[in-house]
């Protein structure tokens, strides 16, 4: 029996998708997926007040240690896609679940998750618990919801 993931805080962002980041079928290069997720990532860290500016801020850097990526349908030029955000996990890393679907169907394209780890800039060691300052981030967002 699979247990269903918390989620504490939900999130979404809306593209369409632009010429450059498709092939000669129309159809989104693989690799540029990522970069969607990474969007999508920054958006909900500029609403909950804790960009990489302040990480750096509270001397901390945030390396993804881990990307999972399934495609299930492309995406194509000129495509409305919704990024569904899902944290997961914020007390002893960062990891979000991912689904992007289609905007105007809901049909899914892609589900991914990331991973990310604090380590402390000076010393460059990894922590083993997120810092206080982000986990207040997360816990006074709007929408954050409990365990």
């Amino acid at each position: 029996m699979k247990l269903k993931k918390h989620i504490y805080c939900r999130h979404f962002s809306d593209y369409e998708i632009p010429f450059f980041d498709v092939d000669a079928m129309h159809i989104m290069w693989h690799g540029h997926y990522v970069k969607y997720l990474e969007m999508a990532r920054c958006a909900f860290l500029e609403e909950i007040n804790y960009t990489y500016d302040v990480m750096e801020h509270y001397g901390y850097g945030w390396p993804i240690v881990q990307l999972n990526l399934k495609y299930v349908k492309p995406a194509l030029f000129r495509q409305k896609i919704r990024v569904n955000l899902a944290l997961v996990e914020y007390e002893s890393c960062i990891r979000i679940d991912y689904t992007i679907v289609d905007l105007n169907s809901g049909q899914k394209l892609t589900q991914a998750s990331t991973t990310q780890v604090a380590v402390a800039i000076e010393s460059g060691e990894m922590q083993l618990q997120t810092p206080q300052s982000w986990r207040s981030a997360v816990e006074n967002y709007r929408d954050f919801q409990p365990l």
